[in-house]
This record gives C-alpha cells, structure tokens and sequence, in this order.
C-alpha cells in the first residue's frame, strides 16, 4: 500500500504546506540565513508585498514550519527562523536546490517556452 488510501498522499499533505509562491522562496532564504527579520525577509524577495509576505509567514508558524520571535525592545523586534519541524525540511530544500542547479539549462527553456 503506497500510503494514498487511508492518510492521505504523503506528497500531497505535504505539499499543502509548503507550495505556493512565496512559501518554498521563504523557507529557502531562511534556510540560508537563519534568523531574519521581517524587513530583511523583504529586502531578499522584493516582488513580494507586505501584506502577502506577513500572511505567508503566519501560515508558515500556524503549519509549525517557522519560529516567530518576539523581543520586549523598544522599538519592537520580530525574528522569524526554521522551526524543529521546519528544520527538517534542510535536506529536502538542499536536494531541491541541487536539482534545479543540475538542470537550469533545461529549466530556463521550458520557462521561456511558456513566456
């Protein structure tokens, strides 16, 4: 049994979590960088509006996928990192990242094909 019929799709439920847009681009950076602030989370995806971006973050602590850290400083600080779980998508996103280096020539064709 490949797991489909009684739980659910392992890739499925997993990928409710982590596709979209914005979210894979979140998860990465945060993975290269650590911890990032909200307006560093901005600077590294620029098309991305504060609006969108504050909601992805919040499904992505909601998920359990992201840390939200919040400093009694004045002005106040918020840290987002990789969460326990989130951490443990590190090798997922690594293979990711390897496979696309691997095959960004076809990659950049099949996009272009589209535009």
């Amino acid at each position: 049994m490949d797991g489909c019929r009684i739980h659910g799709c392992p890739v499925e439920t997993s990928l409710e979590l982590i596709s979209g847009k914005w979210k894979p681009r979140l998860l990465w950076k945060l993975h290269q960088n650590g911890v990032m602030r909200f307006g560093e989370l901005k600077r590294e995806l620029p098309d991305i509006t504060p609006k969108m971006l504050t909601q992805q973050l919040r499904e992505l602590e909601r998920d359990g996928l992201v840390t939200r850290t919040v400093y009694a400083e004045v002005p106040p600080r918020v840290e987002y990192s990789l969460s326990e779980l989130g951490d443990t998508l590190r090798p997922v996103l690594d293979t990711i990242a390897a496979w696309g280096t691997r095959h960004q020539p076809a990659i950049v064709a099949i996009l272009a094909e589209q535009t």
